[in-house]
């Protein structure tokens, strides 16, 4: 590590949390279910497959237009479950609450979750609480983990990439990132957006039902559709082509963007995939996703080559092209 001190910017989901995670976590907790790198790992229990995560969401504000830090929590925990095309099953809940937060707000987001694990088919099985002095948290952090079972016949992996799959993405990219920072104090802007924070297990099990050739999928979070993109060409050995106009991007999104100074391609998403298929099947499920509602605006925006190896390259609406690069500081904190 090149510095002495943990940063802001090692909990971005860029380059610097990749070195964090490889150089400390992977190289001391190696095994064969961490190592691949998912956002899940694959446990098998006797003649099943879980899938077995776990997340945690510091989000500031806690409460948001679209959402909330607990609607968040569930969100995150069964999206990195359906990214290995797992059908969530449990999760568990864990309260770091700073003394002093209001009772009521903490109700609305214990009751958000419900409702939210109700719309995903999920059940919070156990938890824990705990509350510190004032000032030792930023009022509420949350912790979920989660179990799903994979059904026979689907294998999603980052690694999985080949040259000629097409690179599906499900919608509009940016709306969480601009939600977030519309609501924030200081920089309160004029927005109708709000986050797209969705559970996506149906969206996911829908794509299954019409083609079991999906090599990848990855929610692009932190660190948005840039990094995500370079985490699946790092992981497969594969150049990855992105079409600049085919990316889905909101008015709203690229206005906030040239007025913060902001890549829409960087910003944070929680209710949007990135899914890598084989070229047969990309036009049926690309159909299957346009029909779901978490799914209409999907497209096709690029395709996987050899080279690159590890790199993604955009072609722009110009015609040039450029290197998309994961994010190396930390220009949106706390973004979930």
């Amino acid at each position: 590590m090149e510095t002495e001190r943990i940063l802001l910017a090692h909990g971005s989901g860029g380059e610097l949390s990749h070195e964090l995670v490889a150089s400390l976590f992977v190289k001391v907790f190696t095994n064969s279910f961490l190592d691949p790198l998912d956002d899940m790992a694959v446990l098998r229990v006797g003649e099943n497959r879980l899938a077995f995560t776990t997340d945690s969401y510091v989000v500031t504000p806690v409460f948001f237009p679209g959402g909330d830090i607990g609607k968040l929590a569930v969100c995150g925990t069964v999206n990195d479950l359906a990214m290995g095309g797992a059908l969530p099953l449990f999760l568990s809940a864990g309260f770091i609450i700073e003394e002093g937060f209001p009772f009521a707000s903490l109700e609305k987001i214990v009751i958000s979750m419900q409702k939210t694990a109700a719309e995903a088919g999920v059940k919070i099985v156990t938890g824990d609480t705990k509350v510190v002095n004032r000032g030792g948290a930023d009022q509420i952090f949350i912790n979920t983990a989660g179990i799903g079972l994979i059904p026979d016949g689907v294998g999603i992996s980052g690694s999985l990439a080949r040259p000629g799959d097409r690179i599906l993405l499900s919608g509009s990219i940016g709306d969480h990132g601009v939600a977030i920072l519309s609501s924030r104090e200081g920089l309160q802007f004029s927005t109708t957006l709000e986050s797209d924070c969705a559970p996506l297990n149906g969206l996911v099990a829908s794509m299954l039902e019409v083609s079991p050739k999906i090599h990848c999928l990855r929610d692009p979070t932190r660190g948005g559709l840039s990094s995500t993109l370079n985490e699946l060409a790092r992981q497969s050995g594969v150049g990855i082509w992105v079409e600049e106009q085919r990316i889905p991007i909101k008015e709203e999104v690229r206005g906030a963007c040239e007025l913060l100074g902001l890549d829409p391609l960087i910003l944070a998403n929680e209710g949007k995939l990135v899914a890598v298929v084989a070229p047969e099947a990309a036009a049926k499920i690309l159909q299957r996703m346009q029909a779901h509602p978490l799914g209409k605006d999907a497209a096709i925006i690029g395709e996987v080559q050899e080279e690159p190896r590890g790199k993604v390259v955009l072609r722009t609406s110009i015609g040039s092209t450029r290197l998309m690069d994961m994010i190396v500081g930390e220009p949106l904190p706390r973004i979930c």
